[in-house]
């Protein structure tokens, strides 16, 4: 019996272009509609379900958590809050952790330290730089440090205090902050995911480090999207050899169970008092233990490995099958976050790949992005480019 999708619920509000399926149950890389229909997930929850649906060691994880305590509240100890931040820790070469609910609140967050950071030096109106094109979030200050008029329109005014410069550019980024002692922090993608997959230069990351050095600025990166072992390394700044003085993450730090966390280095981390922040969900027990087992099982099935070797494999195959055509721009980006930009808006892209039985998205309004479960093989990469080949080529030919 075939079900029939609305093309609007009339009882949960209209903020979503949604594709006419409605997902049932997934297994791996896949996932199948209430129809039946199965389709290969190359979006994965948009950078979120690192471990695949449904993974054997996962799941029984959560049913026993589920069996102990879900949520407790803050006001006590939370054992599995600890083990968490000891893990990101260790992985980060950083030393404390807050915890919240998800990438908005992590960057909501790593403003606040910012902005406190000032005011502890007595800079009554802080300064953060930020960048065209970045995404940080829908929240009214995230939103302000994000670098799209589109998705601003008509939620001013904004929250001031935040200085924009292009990507890439550190005499750009000197000119903009020249004798302006207000400026406390720089804040940025590694690699941009909603403005199209854009990725910082090694140098230039290694430039800014030692710029907010020179200046005594905090380096925050946000790591929302391209961390957690997506690139190849547990944070995609790690290819640069840098380490930041804030990082934000969510996304597939819980392989789907809502979890965000800012990870704070030496000259952060006692910035935030008893007082100064907090949450009532962040960090309960279920978050915690989807977490922690995210990070074992990544570390016992060698996934920052598999990002790596299939991500290169993907992009070779992508760039083999669509970088000559013209109409393709570039195919970019690291491990298993990949961009394919093309040189007209191919929204309608979406669609047409999940008829063809393909989950992808599109960002920047004429980017192809993909972003699957880190599970992904080298013969799902070559699927996913058979998927996807025939419809940009129909697409760039109308």
């Amino acid at each position: 019996m075939t079900a029939s999708i609305p093309a609007t619920s009339p009882h949960v509000m209209n903020t979503y272009g949604r594709v006419p399926i409605a997902l049932q149950r997934g297994q791996g890389c896949r996932v199948w509609d209430v129809n039946g229909k199965e389709y290969l997930d190359a979006l994965g929850g948009i950078a979120v379900n690192t471990l695949g649906h449904n993974h054997a060691k996962l799941v029984p994880a959560l049913q026993h958590q589920l069996t102990q305590l879900i949520h407790t509240s803050n006001y006590y100890h939370v054992p599995l809050q600890e083990q968490l931040a000891q893990l990101l820790v260790e992985r980060s070469g950083m030393s404390n952790v807050f915890f919240c609910n998800s990438g908005l609140e992590a960057n909501e967050a790593a403003l606040k330290i910012a902005r406190k950071f000032g005011h502890d030096q007595g800079i009554e109106k802080p300064e953060v730089v930020v960048y065209e094109k970045a995404f940080h979030g829908r929240s009214i200050a995230t939103l302000s440090a994000t670098g799209n008029p589109k998705v601003q329109a008509g939620f001013g005014p904004l929250v001031e205090g935040f200085i924009r410069v292009p990507q890439n550019d550190i005499e750009a980024l000197r000119r903009a902050t020249e004798r302006n002692p207000n400026v406390v922090a720089v804040f940025f993608e590694t690699i941009q995911g909603e403005g199209g997959v854009n990725p910082m230069r090694i140098e230039y990351l290694q430039q800014l480090r030692k710029l907010c050095d020179e200046r005594g600025w905090l380096m925050m990166i946000d790591e929302v999207q391209c961390g957690m072992g997506r690139t190849g390394k547990w944070f995609a700044h790690q290819w640069a050899g840098i380490v930041p003085d804030v990082m934000p993450l969510a996304k597939g730090l819980g392989s789907g169970v809502p979890v965000g966390a800012v990870v704070a280095g030496p000259k952060a981390a006692n910035v935030l008092q008893p007082g100064n922040h907090g949450t009532t969900f962040g960090g309960n027990p279920l978050a915690m233990r989807a977490g922690v087992e995210t990070i074992r099982i990544m570390e016992e099935d060698g996934l920052l490995q598999n990002a790596a070797t299939v991500g290169a494999h993907l992009q070779a195959a992508l760039r083999a099958a669509l970088g000559s055509l013209s109409g393709v721009k570039e195919v970019r980006g690291q491990g298993l976050m990949i961009g394919v930009e093309l040189d007209k808006p191919c929204g309608a892209l979406v669609g047409r790949a999940a008829e063809a039985g393909l989950l992808i998205s599109v960002t920047a309004e004429s980017v192809i992005r993909i972003v699957p479960p880190l599970i992904l093989t080298t013969a799902e990469a070559d699927e996913i480019v058979a998927r996807l080949t025939p419809l940009v080529q129909a697409l760039l030919a109308e």
